[in-house]
């Protein structure tokens, strides 16, 4: 048997009409004979038991989690468990459109080792791109950019597992943007394809802007705390958590008390800080910022198919 050139991960917790659609939607790679693998993440009734009775058109293994320990650590649980060296991760509320992004972002990927991760662009159900301000980067060209969004991404599998993955003790939001600074650190790029157009739908079930305003917050700052340098640390991290009463006052969110939570959990979370704290360096800082301000056309166009 050929050994997959991709596995497609997804997870999912309590959104099975979503989960369906996105399953639905693979078929359109189906001539690539990926490895599915769905987490659950303690959803209320088993995925396996609500697929069971569905024909999704692939075959999918299910890896479920009882404990609930986010999709954070699903997505960790669905790279370590993938046989592909390159791994597409997707919510639950995602859709592939066609196949045609799927493959140029997987034969870039094997063309150049420099490439740690590669983008994509959200659209809605008719193919109708996002406002640019919503995307990885304004670019319309191929470009190096300093995070993807996690709704869709392509991961190289070995530098994923060397650079350590995701930080389960974020739980929710902002992992992408740690992930990609420790990338960059390790040598390597995130390239943003905008004409690579993935389906988002997000589903509304289990979201609050309050718990996105705390999270924001609260990863940011871990963030900072696990990997800046101690001269940028002791200004940024106060900087921050000024951030959170600036986003509450603009998004009009009744949250009086947040920044106690905010705080407690950067208590709570100092023990791991320590311990794992690993500064990068101000090379690092300085592309993070310039990728930040104007991201790099990506240049080695020549490797085309």
């Amino acid at each position: 048997m050929t050994a997959a050139r991709l596995s497609i991960g997804i997870t999912t917790r309590d959104r099975p009409a979503a989960l369906e659609r996105c399953l639905r939607s693979i078929a359109v790679v189906a001539h690539l004979s990926p490895e599915v693998l769905v987490f659950d993440d303690a959803s209320s009734t088993p995925v396996a038991e609500r697929l069971a009775a569905s024909d999704m058109g692939t075959p999918l293994r299910v890896v479920r989690d009882t404990r609930g320990p986010g999709y954070i650590a699903g997505r960790n649980v669905l790279v370590r468990e993938a046989s592909a060296p390159l791994v597409l991760l997707m919510d639950d509320d995602a859709a592939l459109l066609g196949s045609e992004a799927i493959e140029r972002a997987m034969w870039l990927a094997e063309a150049d080792p420099r490439l740690g991760a590669v983008a994509f662009a959200q659209c809605d159900r008719e193919g109708v791109r996002w406002d640019d301000a919503m995307q990885p980067s304004r670019a319309r060209t191929p470009c190096y950019v300093p995070s993807f969004i996690g709704f869709a991404h392509l991961l190289r599998r070995d530098t994923f597992l060397a650079a350590g993955g995701y930080r389960e003790s974020f739980e929710f939001y902002g992992e992408e943007k740690d992930f990609c600074l420790r990338l960059i650190d390790a040598g390597h790029r995130t390239l943003y394809l905008p004409d690579a157009l993935v389906i988002h739908e997000p589903a509304q079930a289990g979201r609050s802007r309050q718990r996105y305003l705390r999270y924001v917050t609260r990863n940011d700052c871990l963030t900072a705390l696990y990997n800046e340098p101690f001269g940028r640390l002791v200004w940024l991290l106060p900087a921050r958590l000024a951030l959170y009463f600036r986003m509450r006052r603009a998004w009009r969110i009744d949250d009086p008390w947040g920044w106690a939570w905010v705080l407690r959990e950067l208590w709570r979370n100092a023990g791991d800080v320590l311990r794992d704290r690993k500064p990068v360096s101000r090379e690092t800082v300085a592309t993070w910022k310039r990728l930040r301000a104007a991201p790099e056309t990506y240049v080695t166009l020549n490797l085309e198919p």
